[in-house]
């Protein structure tokens, strides 16, 4: 380990250079290989059970297909450039590669808190309302808002190219992203930084947790109105199932997110060289590992997602574990992918399933 180190400091730009140990790069650069080769299997497991079974996908569903390609593109288009990076103890490629990077990092990122979001505003306006006026989500509709999103994060993500915001390394030199550090005395930039805040994480992140906690609390009003006790114990299994993998998904993703944004903004205030290298790597790290948490969740909660996944298995030689669960609360719970109608909450003594297709 002795004879590991970084390359000779006059062969490229000093800002490019990692300030990380190498055995540090080395490990940085293994973890991202795996995060990268978890992302990619399970996400294409996630597109393979749309795809076979594209004729029985619910409108809210395509929001689900929607956060996956999103996943899987930014482990395509960016994991594989960091890796090699981190190997090299210096970033490849320079500031063409750089610009890229982060673009790519900006687009993705605030594509999936979109989707996220309008996944939460749908789900409560499904739960919230009565079959024929949930009737008016279409796919079309979806396929809409999808749109939307992508140009929507697009948008913000070619905005540092035409002067508004700035890309550049990160503090620890290997990886790339909005320049926070750039920020500091530039109202430019932090106007930019001030309304990207505000319109893709803050309002997202509010927006997420308040339809959440409206399901949760419709869940919980429907629970306390049913009248036949032998059905409270379905009920409340219920009622925690659909609450769990509705929330994890959100909150997996905006707690990898948090620590990131939490040491980007101390940097924005406070001189880049406040915070030490590996302090400023975990949160990164951390915050990539977010594309491959979402096909567990799914594989735990969803029944159909299992049985499509062992599918898969005929062209794998792995296997993966069963987790079984109540077969009371099995169909309930495995709405992704099954085509069954998005379900609505009911006061009614007789049952319904409380939520639309969870995402």
């Amino acid at each position: 380990m002795e004879n590991l180190q970084p390359p000779p400091q006059g062969t490229m730009e000093e800002q490019y250079i990692s300030k990380l140990h190498p055995v540090v790069d080395y490990g940085a650069g293994v973890f991202l290989l795996i995060i990268a080769i978890l992302t990619i299997l399970g996400n294409s497991a996630v597109l393979a059970t749309a795809v076979r079974r594209s004729s029985l996908l619910k409108p809210p569903e395509l929001l689900t297909v929607n956060l996956a390609v999103a996943d899987i593109g930014m482990a395509l288009s960016m994991y594989p450039l960091a890796i090699a990076s981190a190997w090299s103890h210096a970033w490849l490629g320079g500031d063409t590669s750089c610009v890229y990077y982060a673009l790519m990092g900006f687009l993705f990122g605030v594509c999936s808190m979109m989707t996220l979001c309008a996944m939460a505003v749908i789900r409560f306006l499904v739960t919230n309302s009565s079959k024929s006026n949930s009737n008016k989500i279409t796919k079309s509709t979806v396929c809409i808002l999808i749109a939307f999103i992508w140009l929507y994060s697009l948008l913000w993500a070619i905005l540092p190219l035409v002067g508004w915001g700035y890309y550049g390394p990160e503090p620890f030199g290997i990886s790339c992203t909005i320049a926070w550090s750039k920020f500091h005395n530039s109202s430019n930039g932090f106007s930019f930084i001030l309304s990207m805040f505000l319109l893709c994480t803050v309002l997202p992140a509010l927006t997420i947790v308040a339809c959440y906690l409206g399901i949760a609390w419709k869940v919980h009003k429907a629970y306390q109105e049913i009248q036949n006790i032998d059905r409270i114990p379905n009920a409340a299994t219920l009622e925690k199932k659909l609450t769990l993998m509705a929330v994890l998904i959100s909150v997996g993703f905006l707690s990898s997110w948090t620590p990131y944004a939490a040491t980007s903004f101390w940097s924005i205030f406070n001189s880049s060289d406040s915070l030490q290298p590996v302090v400023t790597l975990l949160p990164c790290l951390f915050a990539k590992s977010s594309t491959a948490y979402n096909p567990f969740i799914y594989y735990v909660f969803s029944k159909t997602f299992r049985c499509e996944v062992r599918k898969l298995q005929c062209c794998c030689a792995w296997r993966i574990p069963y987790f079984s669960s109540d077969n009371s609360m099995e169909n309930a719970v495995s709405t992704m992918w099954s085509g069954r109608d998005n379900v609505r909450l009911s006061a009614a003594p007789r049952v319904q399933n409380p939520a639309a297709a969870a995402p």
